[in-house]
């Protein structure tokens, strides 16, 4: 096991992988309008850019998955750093609408390198501390999100917005040395409660048999089904919100920023919260996580739907609303992640949450796609409402589902990891007179 310290030194440096990597993936959103003036194109074509860094992400998540749980996950994540800031660099120098449209897909490539970074943390922090750490490490997307909306609303008007790619790919470049010389790698399943006291502990890697058996896996299955309209709603608002705030609500620059900042900013506190109450929920049920998950959910379809339908002129009620459901939007994510890892052995968790992710990227690879055809025949304000609400309360359904399974499946991971601890202290045992 590693120190304390380097610990929360693996913490800080994924919090700082996913806080630049979200905030170079997110310009594209309030980039949207002077990116459309330069090439001259619709919402439609716009929405194409959007979804086509989707898809290739979804194709790319089962590779990254099973190279995570096969190789070392700190070089791993040091080279999708090093892709992410090709890759913007690359899209940044393109002038014609078709070559921007390819290489700005090529940045999905690693968009889809956050399964082994999830599986690390795992493997430094005990599953009663999961929660709450996925939270904690989840407030960086939002955080991502807003220092990119600030770079993009501050620095474009001198700059451009292929500067402001440049900065944030050579930021991605940075972060690849820091995490490659930096990050130790862990034994798979360190920090699991029976693993505890195992001196020379076996070095458990990727297992077709067993990466198989997730097939079979309920929880995981209802939360890969979750994920497919789960992730609808972000995809939506990240990419068309700046927009609808500037021509359905006629925002300017500065209500845009002063809107954004605040909603981001209480966004933000909904992970850490999430996280805290899933925790606290799971210590008296193994449902725990789920239900709090759910009421997140339906919760935030509620509030979102009052939100779109306060008046343009209600400025302040506006933004009042926007807070509110802002923080029950991430409630679900922080305890999403720590659930897979409650059902799945520790050498096969890179490939299950890849599976997660490749649910959520398919699923919602056509939403700002889809978001763009209906703002073009109704409202962008219509396309909003009537994809987010009906994706969340799907996603109810889908996590009271989970909730009813999810106990035999905790039960039946627990008692494998009982039955490894067993052998690998019979083994110790069996060596010691040797030494």
């Amino acid at each position: 096991m590693h120190s304390s310290r380097h610990r929360w030194f693996v913490l800080a440096a994924m919090f700082a992988f996913i806080l630049l990597h979200q905030a170079d993936k997110l310009l594209i959103g309030p980039l949207t309008t002077p990116i459309m003036e330069e090439f001259e194109i619709n919402e439609a074509q716009m929405g194409l850019v959007f979804s086509g860094a989707i898809v290739v992400g979804a194709i790319f998540y089962p590779l990254w998955g099973y190279l995570y749980d096969r190789f070392a996950r700190a070089k791993l994540l040091s080279l999708a750093a090093l892709l992410w800031g090709a890759t913007t660099g690359l899209s940044a120098v393109m002038r014609t609408f078709p070559a921007f449209l390819v290489t700005r897909a090529s940045t999905g490539i690693d968009d889809s390198s956050y399964p082994g970074l999830y599986s690390l943390i795992a493997d430094y922090f005990p599953p009663k501390m999961r929660g709450r750490i996925n939270g904690l490490l989840q407030v960086a997307m939002p955080i991502g999100y807003l220092a990119g909306m600030v770079l993009a609303l501050l620095v474009v008007a001198s700059v451009g917005w292929r500067g402001v790619f440049y900065i944030t790919g050579s930021l991605g470049i940075v972060l690849a040395a820091a995490i490659f010389f930096g990050v130790k790698e862990p034994k798979r399943g360190a920090s699991e409660p029976e693993l505890q006291g195992i001196a020379q502990m076996s070095d458990y890697r990727f297992d077709w048999r067993i990466a198989r058996g997730l097939l079979r896996n309920r929880s995981l299955l209802l939360l890969i089904g979750n994920g497919f309209f789960g992730v609808f709603p972000w995809q939506v608002i990240t990419f068309w919100f700046f927009r609808y705030l500037e021509t359905e609500r006629g925002y300017d620059a500065n209500q845009v920023l002063l809107t954004m900042v605040l909603a981001v900013l209480v966004l933000a506190g909904g992970y850490p919260v999430g996280g805290i109450l899933g925790d606290w929920a799971f210590r008296r049920t193994p449902r725990g996580r789920m239900l709090v998950s759910a009421a997140g959910a339906i919760i935030g379809a509620i509030l979102l739907a009052i939100t779109l339908h306060v008046p343009a002129g209600e400025a302040l009620l506006f933004g009042l609303m926007l807070c509110l459901t802002a923080l029950f939007m991430p409630f679900a994510s922080p305890n999403v992640t720590a659930t897979v890892y409650d059902v799945t052995l520790p050498e096969v968790r890179s490939t299950a949450y890849s599976l997660l992710n490749f649910g959520e990227q398919i699923g919602s690879s056509t939403a700002p796609a889809l978001a763009g055809l209906i703002a073009v025949r109704y409202s962008l304000g219509n396309a909003i409402l009537y994809i987010c609400t009906s994706a969340w309360v799907v996603c109810f359904v889908f996590l009271l589902l989970t909730a009813h399974y999810v106990p035999k499946d905790i039960a039946a991971l627990r008692q494998q990891l009982e039955q490894r601890a067993a052998f690998e202290r019979a083994r110790e045992q069996s060596a010691a007179p040797a030494e």
